[in-house]
């Protein structure tokens, strides 16, 4: 019998591989850490998620200060650098590193510093800092070495003019104009922080709309309000190079011969799962066409006792996700039974403004042959919109028509992201639109719109007989 360091090994901090560590500790097992950066929590807390969304906080706030700044007789100065206002997202880097860490420390998971390099499918050579090295050793495995920004020959990223989202938030100021490549969550996200921030921004994809796997009302909403910040979205175009002139500005040449010119390029074609490096060339393991790990319903791969969890295997690529991913890879690789296993994954795009979805869309119903009614609610009809000056937005409940079942809930404005949560509880727990109408909600709140949606559903539903009467006698 080979012997054993650890009972599961994690290769990656993020999410997916803190949510597994910890899952084995708690079982009783003996498990590790392999971390390469300085802070634990991967791109999620270095890169991406966090400091992305603080960016956005100063935006919106950034935004309202000018909308009010007339009424209040006070002067703005409009050349605010970057710095500034993602001044303190170190301090909420760190603090969360501090958390995650006695978090790990808590349960006693044991983190190890430096690269980890797979020997054979049970053992891996840590590469410290210092020039050290240590094998160690587990029966189980879970790669959890997230993600970084995808690039394409034809867009050579030079992080100074030519940007990806990891050098996007390096930059020292505002820039005057923005052409941003891609039409995906994190182009959006960008876009349309730096058009809230004053930047003239235009987007560029071979889609003729943004967010294409979102329903048609919530991608048509986002782009409405980013017209109104002033961007402006253009579909169907391909671009052929992008490439700085020497002096000041980006040249993005298109397919069709037309150019464009900018301050700065943001190139967003979304992210490839970190896999190079690490010695999978020993293991034969098993990569999909776009370069994902692939795995199993127990998120195994094809290698016994190897397994993978988050953005190394791919879509949703979400944090919430990669953390139940990590979860349960870890729980089925101790053969411990998992929780039932949901489909329910909301989807939270921080635009401006937020856009949040869970269950069925119109299309996903529609191939299901489930009859639809949508309730709607404008935001313009919550008093604390208006209380909190964002009017703009609306709230869709899909409730299947024969029983009146909530299967589905889209948000667009801000708060979306929290707001969606209630959606998924009634999804989850089979209520009908009546439930909202039934409950009492502390007002004035967001969650007003829920009852407004609901009773347009009930309204809809009472009109039903009568119109199928009136159809048929003529």
């Amino acid at each position: 019998m080979p012997q054993y360091d650890f009972d599961l090994i994690c290769l990656g901090s993020g999410p997916a591989g803190q949510k597994a560590a910890i899952q084995a500790a708690k079982a009783g097992f003996k498990s590790a850490i392999i971390e390469r950066e300085p802070q634990v929590g991967g791109s999620c807390l270095l890169s991406g998620t966090i400091p992305s969304k603080a960016l956005r906080e100063q935006a919106l706030r950034y935004r309202r200060m000018h909308s009010s700044a007339s009424s209040l007789a006070v002067e703005l100065r409009g050349d605010a650098p970057l710095s500034a206002l993602l001044q303190g997202v170190d301090g909420v880097i760190a603090a969360q590193d501090r958390y995650l860490q006695a978090q790990l420390s808590r349960n006693q998971v044991e983190l190890i510093r430096g690269r980890g390099v797979f020997v054979d499918a049970g053992r891996i050579d840590v590469q410290r800092l210092d020039g050290s090295r240590r094998v160690v050793r587990a029966p189980r495995i879970v790669l959890a070495t997230g993600s970084r920004p995808r690039h394409v020959p034809a867009i050579e990223v030079d992080h100074e003019h030519i940007l990806d989202s990891d050098s996007i938030l390096s930059l020292s100021y505002i820039p005057r104009s923005m052409v941003v490549l891609g039409s995906g969550v994190i182009a959006c996200e960008y876009a349309s922080i730096f058009a809230a921030l004053g930047c003239s921004v235009t987007m560029l994809d071979k889609a003729s709309a943004p967010l294409g796997f979102l329903d048609a009302s919530l991608s048509d909403g986002f782009l409405r309000a980013f017209r109104e910040m002033g961007g402006e979205y253009a579909g169907g175009r391909e671009v052929s190079g992008a490439s700085f002139d020497g002096f000041s500005q980006v040249q993005v040449q298109i397919k069709d011969g037309a150019s464009l010119s900018a301050d700065i390029v943001f190139a967003a074609f979304g992210r490839v799962a970190n896999l190079e490096g690490i010695g999978l060339d020993k293991l034969n393991l098993k990569i999909s066409p776009r370069g994902h790990v692939q795995v199993d319903g127990r998120f195994e791969t094809n290698i016994p006792g190897i397994y993978a969890a988050g953005d190394t295997i791919g879509p949703p690529a979400l944090a919430c996700a990669a953390a139940d991913q990590g979860r349960r890879a870890a729980l089925a690789a101790l053969d411990l039974a998992p929780p039932p296993a949901t489909s329910l994954v909301p989807s939270g795009v921080y635009t401006i403004p937020e856009i949040a979805c869970v269950g069925l869309s119109r299309t996903e119903a529609a191939a299901k042959k489930i009859e639809l009614i949508v309730g709607h609610a404008d935001f313009a009809e919550v008093a604390r919109a208006h209380i909190a000056g964002e009017p703009s937005g609306f709230l869709t409940l899909l409730c299947e028509r024969a029983t009146g079942r909530v299967v589905g809930c889209q948000v667009l404005g801000e708060g979306a992201t929290d707001l969606v949560h209630l959606g998924q509880m009634a999804i989850a727990e089979g209520a009908t639109a009546d439930f909202f109408v039934e409950q009492i909600f502390n007002f004035p709140t967001m969650t007003e719109a829920y009852r407004i949606a609901a009773f347009d559903v009930l309204k809809q539903r009472a009109a039903a007989p009568a119109a199928v009467k009136l159809a048929a006698s003529g």
